[in-house]
């Protein structure tokens, strides 16, 4: 088995510590060389306001993260950078594991770059859904909201040229999506089956992948033009069996192609964005679009207080055929950002399924205390679920976390 299978085949939480012990090793040679080593630890623990659902959940769990961040670059003004993340977490096995979201060689020619290795690639424009953003796997135990990415093996080159920058891409290797275990809270019913996916492809995850993007602006409108072909990053489920019986849900990963275009243009205090794809492959063909505004009214009550109002739209035409999250739904925000010293930061938002009642409430704030040390809370409240499943499974699930974190 090849190294790159071999480290394919290794679910998120099962990779072991070990990728963290060169980080740490450059930390402690850091002094003697001209390299830059950075990251953070973190505690954070959830409570979880409803008695669960499911017999083997807990209302409660407390975890630790560590992530650090090796740097170094290259008289030619090349770099190498290598970036991990480790979590262990009391509750759910699924949510303890470690990955290596970055590790990559930069080239920098001069009207072009060549990275290698494994990176971290975002599209889009929007707060709340990113639709075209296809290039790294979710990381779903971190984060419901789509932002945590596991990392990408790729070739990348960027042609850079007056007329717009051109983004070509080669990737050797597909990641799974992480899901949570049976024991974890924001979880399917039935359980997602990490164990076991399915393939469209013979190739399974050694499917060659191929994408590119052209990027440019207009005056005050930046835009990207895309196109993806390759293993969905989202996968599709099919019913299924454990070896006790017990129903449960097997990833099937299907080959897609996909075009996708993100816009975004600023208009005094506006800031106007939209996303939009179309994609074909495995079952019917259909298209999704979001879009969306940010208002910022500057210096409110005659102080440095700023307040972005924020309002988008998502459509998608698949509507409950795949049990879809977010198809037909309205989002709308709150950012009240204090512009001091200790980066003080609240964001309230809403999202409301425009086809039934269910909607969900978010609260985030962050506070940094001084120069190492930060705190954030979140809360999330599900209220009125609809009857899909995803709702359902998700109906008791409202909770607040609080996270203390240390940079080094």
């Amino acid at each position: 088995m090849s190294l790159l299978k071999f480290f394919l085949s290794r679910p998120a939480n099962r990779l072991g510590p070990g990728l963290l012990a060169m980080l740490l090793l450059a930390r402690c040679a850091c002094p003697a060389l001209a390299m830059e080593v950075s990251g953070s630890l973190a505690a954070e623990g959830r409570l979880f306001v409803h008695t669960p659902q499911f017999a083997e959940q807990r209302s409660q769990s407390a975890s630790v993260a560590l992530d650090g961040e090796f740097y170094h670059r290259l008289a030619d003004g090349s770099s190498f950078i290598l970036a991990a993340f480790a979590r262990l977490d009391s509750a759910d096995k699924e949510r303890s594991h470690v990955d290596l979201r970055e590790a990559n060689y930069l080239h920098l020619g001069d009207d072009w770059q060549l990275r290698l290795g494994l990176g971290k690639v975002f599209w889009g424009a929007c707060e709340f859904v990113h639709l075209v953003d296809i290039i790294n796997q979710t990381d779903l135990v971190e984060a419901l909201d789509g932002e945590e990415k596991l990392g990408q093996p790729m070739a990348q080159l960027a042609l850079v040229r007056d007329w717009g920058v051109i983004d070509l891409f080669w990737l050797p290797a597909f990641r799974e999506r992480t899901f949570a275990g049976r024991k974890g809270r924001l979880r399917s019913e039935p359980l997602v089956d990490v164990d076991h996916p399915l393939y469209e492809s013979g190739s399974e995850e050694l499917h060659q992948d191929v994408a590119l993007r052209y990027s440019h602006w207009l005056g005050p409108l930046d835009f990207g033009l895309s196109w993806f072909r390759g293993t969905s990053r989202e996968p599709f489920f099919r019913p299924g069996l454990d070896s006790r019986g017990r129903p449960l849900l097997r990833p099937l990963y299907e080959q897609i192609t996909q075009t996708g275009i993100d816009l975004q243009g600023v208009a005094g205090a506006w800031l106007l964005k939209g996303e939009a794809l179309y994609r074909s492959g495995f079952g019917r063909d259909f298209a999704a679009a979001t879009c969306g505004f940010e208002y910022t009214c500057y210096a409110l009550f005659e102080n440095r207080l700023d307040l972005g109002i924020i309002g988008e739209y998502v459509f998608d035409d698949r509507q409950k055929e795949r049990q879809v999250l977010f198809d037909n739904d309205l989002m709308v925000g709150l950012r009240l950002a204090f512009n001091n010293a200790a980066s003080s930061e609240i964001l309230l938002g809403l999202v409301q399924d425009l086809d039934h009642s269910a909607r969900l409430l978010t609260i985030e704030a962050g506070h940094r205390l001084n120069n190492s040390w930060r705190i954030d809370v979140e809360a999330a409240l599900f209220m009125d679920a609809a009857p899909s499943q995803v709702d359902r499974a998700l109906a008791d699930d409202d909770f607040v976390k609080m996270e203390l974190r240390y940079y080094f």
